[in-house]
């Protein structure tokens, strides 16, 4: 949008207004008449009543102009009926917005919502007096009632007969009290304290309670001695946030940056971002930092508030609604001025942003999966643009699109200017990104060596444990010293599949094409996909042979045969989404592995990344090989990261550490250049292979996904796709398709996908857009484009 939407005064007569309704055909801002009693109130960022079709809808304000748009009959525009809110987000979101809605495909108003406080769809009300609100169904501020004496206490005598005016009165001379608190220790005190409220002694007023907020432990200063790399760090980030205050100051002008930190792990990344985020709020600024699992979220949360204090806001999904709503109203009202969170704190409305960090930056899970499939790197990216913001990205094993971006591509310099690789912006972005190595360890120390144990050696040995003889020996090693370890299989349950040996009957979702996975305490049979679950049979249901063998070991299993490997006294922590299900289930099990003096964190991958304890000197990999199987171009990146950030868990302070990752394919290309920390290797193989096939980065994906409830249905609206539009792409386009998806059948919807590959400086939303609003859906389908895809299962 242009600037000039975004203004406001008092001649600004019309609104430009989006309606809340999801679909893409109302993919505009609509112009409302502003009426004369409203004038002045209605802003950008307000929730406003108008009337659409005869109904009244419930709006956003995105714009405010003079005169309507060209041609449209004054006489015909309907008046804004009442204004809802106060303005919600300001005009740089409003412009975002509008770029997710273009980028993404995704309908206007669901892009506007990004912005919108927490707590459910809003909706509108009407109360009996007939006046409508905004109101979101699960969340909204609440109030607590506050008492405190006036300084004309000690002149007020109360009656003799007054005995429960008196005790509040003493009750309140050690403070100001909560009234309901007063009446624990008061019995109804209502009454005694109106009428003392009317004499002018006590005053009672409304406060917003913060729900779920807690103490800020001892704050903590800059560390002063840094790593060089870190000071170089440091060094390039204040240059960054320099240009950008003399543009702000109007003395220079400049295009915000976007730095990639590459730092191996241990390397400090963190005390990097504390310090800039520092400097930012001395400036008046404010700061976001995303993370990407909700695991890492409360010892990144301990770390920024231990520094920051009460200035800090969290905002995740596991927070309730009420929680979340809480936190959202702290950052608008200017109490919190930095965010950390998962996806959508990047959309806090924080005032002033000068700053976004990004950690771990190459996380498929900063990828949206439903509604707006936004990737929140790109889009953090865009808003620093439009907010005149720097952009840390910060991780130890980049993904190759970063790595792209910074020029940090190939060690085979041919490859490199054959393809033209080093370095581009990244697809819908004008930015290339500024590299910042950190080399070296905050303790000094090298990383972990790691030891690579050949599973099928093993069996041939005669182990018919999970577990190496050397990962066995090692644990014990470990334990006897009084240190800890941590161990990664990255599958939950007990075991993945039961198979009949009989006649090779595997029990399989109904709703879902997937396997049923085997989970224990209490025994059943779960999707993981719906959370479907069956009672174990004891018998083939097909054939009634007992013999059903249970393959693919879970982190259960894998937990059960380590409890008849450990010493008594070693505790043994598991970490995975069962066991970190109920609220703050991932911060307990984390407490529970810090207090214990020596034992052993098992679980899935949210443990592989982020996490800190200085006492860590073993980390053990169950079996590397659970993703390199899996049909995804990105399954030997995706397999390299994961074994490189886990083994970064060992030997992180004064103690040596030690890597032993267990595996079927030890010649496998990421599983060596994990062991030899040596990333030339995999980017050697991994650049070839998708320059050819023309994978990102070296062309732009759109992963088109059809889904019903019945399978020819959906693969007839596929087809029709297809057809559709394979004349019609440009020259340098392809599309592949239709076929099922992996997961063929997911929550009773059978699912297929066609799937379209370009250039990777193209504009594929702006052609393909227009090309699927050719395309109407059969009755009973859906379809949505995937620009940019993290997965195609």
């Amino acid at each position: 949008m242009s600037n000039e939407i975004a203004k406001c005064d008092d001649a600004k007569r019309y609104a430009q207004i989006v309606l809340d309704i999801q679909t893409r055909a109302l993919d505009s801002a609509y112009d409302y008449e502003i009426p004369l009693q409203l004038a002045g109130g209605v802003q950008v960022g307000c929730s406003v009543l108008v009337e659409f079709a005869n109904r009244p809808a419930l709006g956003y304000v995105v714009g405010l102009s003079g005169e309507t748009a060209q041609g449209l009959d004054v006489s015909r525009i309907k008046p804004v009926r009442e204004l809802l809110s106060s303005p919600l987000f300001e005009a740089s979101s409003v412009e975002l917005a509008f770029w997710i809605s273009r980028e993404y495909l995704a309908p206007l108003s669901d892009s506007i919502r990004l912005f919108t406080p927490p707590g459910g769809t809003a909706k509108l009300k009407k109360d009996t007096s007939g006046t409508w609100t905004m109101v979101h169904p699960q969340a909204g501020p609440v109030d607590d009632r506050w008492v405190y004496l006036n300084k004309t206490a000690d002149e007020y005598k109360p009656p003799k007969n007054a005995m429960k005016q008196r005790a509040i009165i003493e009750t309140l001379r050690f403070g100001e009290m909560r009234v309901q608190d007063l009446a624990l220790s008061i019995e109804n005190p209502a009454p005694s304290l109106q009428a003392l409220e009317r004499h002018g002694v006590v005053t009672i007023e409304h406060r917003q309670r913060v729900r779920g907020r807690r103490e800020v432990g001892t704050r903590t200063q800059a560390i002063d001695h840094l790593t060089p790399g870190q000071k170089q760090a440091l060094e390039t980030v204040n240059e960054v946030l320099d240009s950008l205050s003399e543009e702000r100051r109007g003395t220079a002008s400049c295009c915000p940056a976007t730095l990639l930190l590459d730092g191996v792990t241990g390397s400090g990344k963190t005390e990097v971002y504390l310090q800039a985020i520092s400097r930012v709020l001395d400036e008046g600024g404010s700061a976001c930092v995303l993370v990407p699992e909700i695991s890492l979220t409360p010892q990144t949360v301990s770390r920024f508030r231990s520094r920051f204090g009460e200035e800090v806001a969290v905002l995740h999904s596991r927070l309730s609604a009420g929680e979340r709503f809480d936190q959202w109203e702290l950052v608008r009202s200017g109490k919190a001025r930095v965010v950390v969170g998962a996806r959508s704190a990047l959309f806090a409305p924080l005032k002033d942003l000068r700053l976004i960090v990004i950690d771990e930056e190459h996380e498929s899970t900063y990828k949206q999966g439903s509604k707006v499939r936004y990737v929140s790197r790109d889009v953090a990216i865009k808003r620093a643009e439009l907010c005149g913001a720097a952009v840390i990205l910060g991780s130890a094993t980049p993904s190759l699109e970063s790595l792209h971006a910074a020029g940090l591509c190939s060690t085979d310099e041919g490859l490199a200017q054959k393809q033209d690789a080093c370095p581009v912006p990244l697809p819908g972005t004008s930015r290339s990104f500024i590299p910042v190595v950190l080399p070296e360890r905050v303790s000094g120390r090298p990383l972990p060596p790691v030891e690579v144990v050949d599973l099928a050696a093993e069996f041939h040995a005669g182990n018919r444990t999970m577990y190496s003889y050397s990962l066995r020996t090692a644990l014990l090693e470990t334990m006897e010293r009084g240190e800890k370890a941590v161990l990664l299989l990255n599958k939950r349950g007990f075991v993945s599949v039961l198979l009949c040996r009989d006649c090779g009957y595997v029990p399989t979702c109904e709703q879902c094409d997937t396997s049923l996975t085997l989970h224990k305490h209490p025994a059943h049979l779960l999707c993981h996909y719906c959370d479907g679950h069956t009672p174990v049979p004891s018998v083939c249901p097909e054939c009634g042979s007992p013999y059903l063998r249970q393959l693919g070991p879970g982190t259960q299993y894998a937990a059960d045969q380590l409890t008849e490997i450990l010493p008594p006294n070693a505790t043994l922590v598991r970490m995975d989404a069962d066991t970190t299900r109920l609220k703050d289930g991932h911060e307990k099990r984390l407490e529970e592995f810090a207090a214990t003096r020596s034992g052993v964190l098992l679980g899935t991958q949210m443990i592989a990344k982020g996490l800190d304890f200085s006492d860590v000197t073993l980390v053990g990999v169950l079996l590397a090989d659970v993703a390199l199987k899996f049909p995804d171009f990105r399954a030997s990146e995706r397999t390299w990261q994961l074994l490189e950030q886990v083994a970064g868990r060992a030997g992180r302070a004064e103690k040596d550490g030690r890597v032993i990752v267990q595996t079927y394919w030890p010649e496998h290309v990421a599983i060596q250049a994990a062991a030899r920390h040596d990333r030339s290797m995999l980017l050697a193989a991994e650049y070839t292979e998708r320059a050819a096939l023309r994978y990102p980065p070296f062309g732009r994906l759109a992963n088109i996904l059809v889904w019903g409830k019945e399978d020819k249905e959906v693969r007839e609206q596929a087809s029709r796709i297809a057809e559709k539009l394979r004349p019609l792409l440009p020259d340098a386009a392809e599309l592949l398709g239709p076929s099922p998806c992996v997961v063929s059948k997911r929550q009773g919807l059978y699912r297929w996908h066609v799937l379209i590959k370009a250039p990777p400086r193209s504009d594929l939303p702006g052609w393909l857009g227009p090309l699927l609003k050719q395309v109407k859906p059969m009755p009973g389908v859906s379809m949505v484009a995937d620009i940019d895809p993290q997965d195609m299962l």
